[in-house]
């Protein structure tokens, strides 16, 4: 086997659930290779360097090696090498410490607690004329 579909590689590394959450992730344009978004068809091969969006970070992969079914997860690191710089691990700290002051797009209006801890928050900063 020298080629094989990206999403199918994907799932069986388990970096996605199921397939088709790969594939979605192709066509939205969360997978890269050499800065170039894939489609879920594109043929990967040993060497490459595959970029996975997954907000806030992007993860990267070196194919070590192909397979188009799913393993357990003690097999996996003979199959991909995690190659992620770590300043997206630094950025992922960040945003897990910033915690509910991210709120996502459509989420709905705060539930009363997390309004409760928004108020007290901004009521943890002294906001004195005299210092601007």
């Amino acid at each position: 086997m020298d080629e094989v579909r990206i999403d199918k590689w994907l799932w069986a590394v388990r970096i996605f659930k199921t397939r088709t959450v790969a594939s979605e992730a192709c066509k939205k344009g969360r997978v890269l290779i050499g800065n170039v978004a894939v489609k879920p068809s594109r043929n990967i091969r040993v060497g490459e360097i595959i970029e996975v969006k997954k907000p806030p970070i992007t993860f990267s992969f070196k194919v070590l090696s192909l397979s188009d079914k799913r393993m357990g997860a003690a097999k996996v690191p003979g199959f991909m090498e995690n190659v992620t710089p770590p300043d997206q691990y630094e950025l992922m700290e960040l945003n897990r410490i910033s915690g509910f002051v991210d709120r996502q797009r459509g989420s709905g209006r705060p539930t009363k607690k997390e309004r409760r801890d928004l108020e007290q928050f901004i009521d943890s900063f002294d906001f004195d004329e005299s210092d601007f």
